[in-house]
């Protein structure tokens, strides 16, 4: 396995260094404070021309970003990584904004119920109320995508739509993805104490977006899409996995997995970087290179033809 890529390890540093010692123990409404603050001093300025607004439907709060000048409806559904547990808005401003901005097309930030508060279907749930929204002001091209944990809300959204027989996505993008909940993969155990994820946080989130051990989501495709039976019918893929991520092996498996049911699936590999790399997009030259692979995938995923 390569190294990793010195940018990326800087990053982490940098980032550690700005982390209360033993904040991991606080009450997760003050975990969930000082990450928004943390993400908001290490966020980069919005691209020029994005327009953006914080709306709601059904209860749910999103933020949407719209290049100016845009008029064609297509759009990205976004979830935000964070475990189920951390994250929202504030964490995932800027690297949105660019997104919509170098793919051309709406990008719609989802604030979802966190977990363990929220658990499966919570965050499904909320999904699909975006999703209506989205439809009803005319956006009939749509993409989900997501990092770590949405990743696998991408999922369960294209696997609701198929199951209710609606209007299916044109694709989905899958960054560093969690898609099972085994824990004991050969990249769980190889990576169990990597940077800016460990095998013990996953266990954590897991635990607190599924329930005990005897909950049916455990079991559940919709929460752990690589225990689905059938993926067949699922929109065109992106997934993008990083060597020295716990995950990588749920994004593998998941390729595995659409490439046996004949899905058109891109597996792109990140063999210098960890989980969280977008956040390292500025510092590290292998993480630019995967987030513009990132926008490359929105944008051919988005194009309304």
């Amino acid at each position: 396995m390569s190294a990793l890529d010195p940018g990326m390890f800087a990053f982490y540093k940098e980032l550690s260094a700005q982390t209360p010692v033993g904040s991991d123990q606080w009450p997760l409404d003050r975990q969930r404070a000082a990450w928004n603050k943390l993400c908001r001093q290490f966020r980069a300025p919005r691209p020029a021309g994005i327009n953006v607004s914080d709306l709601e439907t059904e209860g749910v709060k999103f933020r949407l970003f719209v290049p100016e000048g845009v008029t064609a409806k297509s759009g990205v559904l976004y979830f935000h990584g964070g475990g189920w547990v951390l994250g929202g808005p504030e964490t995932h401003d800027d690297m949105c904004a660019e997104m919509a901005a170098g793919a051309g097309c709406a990008v719609a930030l989802v604030d979802y119920r966190l977990a363990p508060e929220h658990k499966h279907p919570a965050q499904l749930e909320d999904s699909l109320k975006v999703w209506r929204w989205m439809r009803t002001q005319g956006y009939d091209h749509l993409v989900a995508a997501g990092d770590s944990a949405g990743g696998q809300m991408s999922v369960a959204l294209a696997l609701t739509l198929k199951d209710m027989q609606l209007t299916q996505l044109h694709g989905l993008v899958l960054i560093y993805p969690v898609l099972g909940a085994n824990t004991e993969t050969a990249s769980y155990l190889r990576n169990a104490d990597a940077p800016c994820l460990t095998r013990d946080e996953m266990i954590f989130y897991l635990n607190s977006f599924l329930g005990p051990k005897d909950s049916p989501n455990w079991h559940d495709a919709k929460a752990v899409p690589n225990s689905a039976s059938d993926v067949s019918g699922l929109p065109p893929c992106f997934i993008t996995v990083a060597a020295h991520d716990p995950l990588y092996d749920d994004g593998i498996i998941f390729s595995q997995k659409l490439r046996a049911a004949s899905v058109p699936v891109i597996l792109h590999e990140e063999p210098e970087l960890a989980h969280s790399y977008m956040r390292a997009r500025n510092v590290s030259a292998p993480a630019k290179k995967g987030f513009d692979a990132i926008i490359m995938a929105l944008s051919e995923l988005a194009k309304n033809s």
